[in-house]
C-alpha cells in the first residue's frame, strides 16, 4: 500500500535497524514454542512416563538440565525483546524527528493560499498528535502484528507436528474470527477519519480562543467561547464514544471465539488422550501454547482499532508531505543584488477563488517615489501590495520590479529587497532588540537604536525595565497597539530595503508621533521606494502620488492638491477628517 511505501521512504537511514528489529521479533516470537516442547518432554519422561527410572541421578540431572534450559530460553527471549524494543524505538524516534523537520520546512515553503485553506489548529494537530500516532504505530503496532502473527504461525506449525487433526479442530474457529474482524474494520475506519477531523476542529477552536483572548475579554464573550469549546468537545467525545461502542459491539464475539479455543482443546484433547492418540506431554504442550492461538485472535480487534487510527493520522500527514505550493521558492544560491525600486502594475487582475478582488490595475512607481493608497475597507488595498513580494500570483497582467516580472525573479532575492510592516502586527516572543533585528540578526546595537528612533520607538523602549532586552510576550502582549506598530516599522526599516511597504502602520499612533514617523520616512539615509496604505489624510498628504481604490479598481490618482481639486472620494475623506477643525476655526473667527 501507498502508506507503507511512504513509511519505507522515511525510514531511510534506519532501515537496517528496523529490518533487524523485525527479524529479531520473528526470532524471539518463534522461541515461544521451545518451552512448551521442553515441558512436553518433562511431562512424558518424568511425570507420565511408564518406564521405571533406571538411573535416578542421571534422570535428576536431565530434569534439572531441562528446567535450566527453560529458564535460559526465557532469559534469551527477554533479552531479545529488550534489545528489539530499543531498536524499534530508535528507528521510530529518528523517523519522527526527520519527518517533523521535513513537514515544518514543507509548511514554511507553502504559499499564502495554503494558509488560507488550512486552519492553524489542524496544522498543529498534524505536527504533533498525528505524527506521534504514526511513530507509535511504527514502534508498537507493527511490532505487535509481527509478533502475534509469528506466534500464531509457530504454534500452528508445532501443533501440526504433534497432531494434525486436533490442530484442525482448533483452527475451525479462525474463519469466523477473521470475518468478524473484517466487518469491524470496514465499519470503524470512517469513524476514525471523522474522529480525527473533530479533534482538529477542537484544537482549532482552542488555538483561536487563546490567540484572540483579548478580543474575547473585550466583548465579555467568555461564556460564549466556553459554550463553543464545549460543543466541539462534546462532538469529539461523542465520536470517540461511538467508535469505542462499535468496538464493544464486536468484542464479545472475538472474546468468545478466543475462549472457545480452550474449550475445544479440553474436549477434543481429552478424548484423544483417552483414545491414546496423544500423550499427556503433548496435551500439556497444547495447553501451554494455546494462548499462541487465542491471544492474537483476542488482540485482533485492538490491532484493527490502532491501525485505523494510524491510517487516519498518516493520511493527514501525507497531505502535508506531498502538498505542492503554486508559488515555489527554490532558494537558489545567487549573488543577491540590490534593486533600484521601480514597480509597475500592468493591467493586473486578481481573484480569490472565483471572486474578483482587483481588476485592470495599471500604474508605475519610480525609484525613490512615495505612493499612498487609500480606499474603503475591502477595496483591495492589502491584496494589491501582497502581489509585489509575490505572496500571491496575479490572475491576469503582470507585476514588474525593475522591469522584470516578479514571477521570473528569485523569491529570496525579491523578498530580501522588500521591507514590510503588515496591518496585523506580529511580534515574536523575543527581546525588543531581537524583534527589530529579525531581518538581520547580526545588526549592531547602535543600528537597532537608530531605526527605533526613526520609528519613534526609542523613548518608550528606554522606559521599559530592561530596555531593548525586554522580552515581549507572544504577539507583542504587554505593548500597546501603537508601540507594536512602531517596533514593526523599525523592523521593516532595519533591513534598509529599496522597497518599503507599510500597511496602515500608523493607525494606532497619535498625530504627533505620526508626524515624527513621516518626517523620518522622508529623511531616510538610503534610497527607498515607499508604498503606504493609510486612511488618514495627514499620512497621505506628503506622498508624491495617491491612488484611490474602490471595488478593486483605481478610481482616482494624483497628488494631494490634484485629488482635492477633483472633489471625489479623497476630497470627501479630507472634509470628513477636517470638518471638526474647520468648525473650530469658524467658531473663533
Amino acid at each position: 500500500m501507498f502508506q507503507f511505501k511512504w513509511l519505507w521512504l522515511n525510514l531511510k537511514g534506519d532501515r537496517v535497524r528496523y529490518i533487524l528489529a523485525l527479524c529479531l521479533s520473528v526470532v524471539g516470537s518463534s522461541l515461544t514454542i521451545i518451552n512448551p516442547y521442553i515441558g512436553q518432554r518433562i511431562v512424558d519422561t518424568f511425570i507420565a512416563g511408564d518406564n521405571a527410572m533406571q538411573n535416578l541421578s542421571r534422570e535428576k540431572a536431565m530434569l534439572i538440565g531441562l528446567c535450566l534450559g527453560m529458564i535460559g530460553f526465557s532469559l534469551l527471549r527477554t533479552g531479545l525483546a529488550y534489545f528489539t524494543t530499543i531498536m524499534y524505538e530508535r528507528a521510530s524516534q529518528n523517523m519522527l524527528y526527520r519527518v517533523r523537520i521535513y513537514l515544518y520546512n514543507k509548511i514554511q515553503g507553502q504559499d499564502m493560499k495554503y494558509y488560507d485553506r488550512n486552519r492553524t489548529g489542524d496544522l498543529m494537530t498534524k505536527m504533533t498528535g498525528d505524527l506521534d500516532m504514526v511513530r507509535h504505530s511504527l514502534a508498537w503496532i507493527i511490532k505487535t502484528i509481527i509478533e502475534s502473527l509469528t506466534v500464531f504461525v509457530a504454534a500452528v506449525v508445532y501443533f501440526f507436528f504433534i497432531d494434525v487433526e486436533l490442530t484442525l479442530w482448533l483452527l475451525i474457529l479462525s474463519p469466523p474470527i477473521f470475518i468478524v474482524a473484517f466487518i469491524f474494520a470496514r465499519r470503524v475506519r470512517p469513524m476514525y477519519v471523522d474522529l480525527r477531523e473533530r479533534l482538529s476542529q477542537l484544537n482549532t477552536t482552542t488555538q483561536e480562543n487563546i490567540a484572540g483572548n483579548r478580543v474575547v475579554k473585550a466583548f465579555a464573550r467568555e461564556e460564549f467561547e466556553v459554550q463553543k469549546f464545549t460543543e466541539k468537545n462534546v462532538n469529539y467525545s461523542k465520536a470517540n464514544k461511538t467508535a469505542a461502542m462499535v468496538w464493544l459491539d464486536y468484542f464479545p464475539y472475538l472474546e468468545t471465539f478466543s475462549q472457545a479455543f480452550s474449550v475445544i482443546l479440553m474436549l477434543v484433547g481429552g478424548l484423544y488422550i483417552m483414545d491414546g492418540r496423544i500423550t499427556f506431554g503433548e496435551f500439556s504442550a497444547f495447553s501451554a501454547l494455546i494462548w499462541g492461538l487465542s491471544n492474537p485472535m483476542r488482540n485482533i480487534g485492538i490491532i484493527i482499532n490502532d491501525i485505523q487510527r494510524f491510517f487516519a493520522s498518516l493520511n493527514k500527514i501525507i497531505d502535508v508531505y506531498y502538498a505542492h505550493p503554486e508559488i515555489v521558492n527554490k532558494h537558489n544560491t545567487v549573488d543577491k543584488r540590490r534593486y533600484q525600486g521601480r514597480i509597475q502594475f500592468d493591467r493586473v487582475s486578481f481573484k480569490y477563488d472565483n471572486v474578483t478582488v482587483l481588476e485592470d490595475i495599471s500604474f508605475t512607481v519610480e525609484p525613490g517615489e512615495t505612493i499612498a493608497i487609500m480606499g474603503a475597507t475591502g477595496s483591495g488595498k492589502t491584496t494589491l501590495i501582497n502581489l509585489i513580494p509575490r505572496f500571491y500570483d496575479v490572475a491576469k497582467g503582470s507585476v514588474l520590479v525593475d522591469g522584470t516580472d516578479v514571477r521570473k525573479l528569485e523569491l529570496d532575492e525579491l523578498r530580501g529587497n522588500i521591507g514590510i510592516a503588515t496591518q496585523d502586527v506580529l511580534l515574536f516572543s523575543d527581546t525588543i532588540d531581537g524583534n527589530i533585528a529579525y531581518g538581520n540578526p547580526d545588526m549592531p546595537e547602535e543600528e537597532v537604536t537608530k531605526f527605533a528612533k526613526l520609528a519613534a520607538a526609542h523613548d518608550f523602549i528606554g522606559k521599559m525595565p530592561d530596555g531593548y532586552n525586554t522580552i515581549v510576550g507572544e504577539r507583542g502582549v504587554g505593548l500597546s497597539g501603537g508601540q507594536k506598530q512602531r517596533i514593526a516599522l523599525a523592523r521593516a526599516m532595519a533591513v534598509q530595503p529599496p522597497i518599503l511597504i507599510l500597511d496602515d502602520t500608523t493607525s494606532a499612533v497619535d498625530l504627533e508621533t505620526e508626524e515624527h514617523i513621516q518626517q523620518s520616512l522622508r529623511e531616510l539615509d538610503f534610497a527607498c521606494t515607499k508604498i503606504i496604505i493609510a486612511q488618514r489624510v495627514s499620512t497621505t498628504a506628503q506622498a508624491d502620488r495617491i491612488l484611490i481604490l474602490e471595488n478593486g479598481r483605481v478610481i482616482e490618482e494624483g497628488t494631494h492638491a490634484e485629488l482635492l481639486a477633483k472633489r471625489g472620494y479623497y476630497y470627501d475623506v479630507f472634509i470628513l477628517q477636517n470638518e471638526g477643525i474647520e468648525r473650530e476655526v469658524t467658531t473663533h473667527g
